[in-house]
């Protein structure tokens, strides 16, 4: 049973949410094409460099992310206020630089500025604005719009870049985050792309580890997004236990490895409360065993209740 959007994402509400866009034509559009043997890998770095950027305009935090060759992962917080007590000119700012004007291909400054000026003086468009810039789905337009533009024209054509509209589950909970955010970081390792995690190109997980290696300081902190609002969320888990969660998950669930582990789980664990097979359970169910909310039975059960679910009525999961 398919309910609408809203009811997973509250226009008005923060929250944490876990976003999957698909390629229409699969892995050649960002990775191989196994009929021509051209090299489409650069647009992944296009994605990264696009959600970087537009995590630095949106009222978000970026926790997570992975592109792949056929699709990409984010893991954000949104938070809808935050943008309502931004300025008419931090507002007009932020929209300019996802918006610029361009003058033979190149961004004009000056247009710019009077572009930023016109929107402030428009009090409905800035009303309009704000909205949008505290909207999941107004950040998921703007990362899958321009990297559909940039391929279409790579490519010299037009046509569909991605698969209808993203999907997207509520994440309930800092376990759920926390699940969502190592089964997103691994993807490059469960996919054969990567055999180490600072090999794990266009991942969030390889950034944080050159975050941590650039500034020791970090790793003993509360983790918090990569970028985007300062005001975001920090979770309880240090950033160097996450790390280490991550190493840990990554070595357990690959059949293939042949490192033993060692019995006693990672502190980060008993910190959550969970245990060894809870954990790699709620990690490898993310998009599997969860529909549209992840969380413990608790937070799935009040969602529902809040969905106006009965007992008896359609599954969270």
């Amino acid at each position: 049973m398919r309910y609408p959007r809203h009811h997973i994402v509250a226009p008005e509400a923060a929250g944490f949410f876990h976003c999957v866009s698909r390629c229409v034509r699969r892995a050649f559009l960002c990775g191989e094409d196994a009929y021509s043997g051209r090299s489409y890998e650069h647009r992944r770095a296009w994605v990264e460099e696009r959600l970087l950027m537009l995590a630095e305009c949106f009222a978000v935090g970026l926790y997570a992310y992975a592109v792949m060759s056929n699709h990409v992962h984010v893991v954000l917080h949104v938070d809808p206020q935050a943008a309502n007590d931004w300025s008419d000119e931090e507002v007009a700012e932020r929209w300019v630089r996802l918006f610029p004007v361009y003058v033979d291909e190149v961004i004009d400054e000056r247009l710019c500025r009077e572009k930023a000026q016109r929107l402030q003086g428009d009090p409905e468009r800035m009303v309009e604005l704000r909205r949008r810039m505290g909207s999941l789905s107004w950040f998921m337009r703007c990362l899958n719009e321009s990297i559909a533009r940039q391929a279409n024209r790579e490519d010299g054509c037009t046509g569909r870049f991605w698969e209808g509209r993203f999907k997207c589950q509520a994440l309930l909970d800092e376990q759920a985050v926390l699940a969502c955010m190592a089964y997103v970081d691994l993807n490059p390792i469960r996919a054969g792309m990567a055999k180490e995690l600072t090999a794990s190109e266009h991942a969030s997980i390889r950034r944080r580890i050159q975050h941590g290696q650039a500034r020791a300081k970090s790793l003993t902190a509360s983790l918090r997004p990569l970028v985007g609002m300062p005001s975001s969320p920090r979770l309880s888990v240090r950033a160097i236990d996450y790390l280490e969660l991550v190493d840990w998950s990554g070595r357990v669930v690959r059949q293939d490895k042949r490192g033993s582990i060692a019995p006693e789980a990672p502190s980060v664990l008993a910190q959550l409360g969970m245990r060894e097979l809870q954990w790699q359970s709620q990690m490898l169910g993310i998009e599997s065993r969860y529909w549209r909310a992840v969380g413990t039975v608790e937070s799935l059960m009040a969602k529902a209740r809040a969905l106006g679910q009965g007992e008896s009525g359609p599954s969270m999961n």
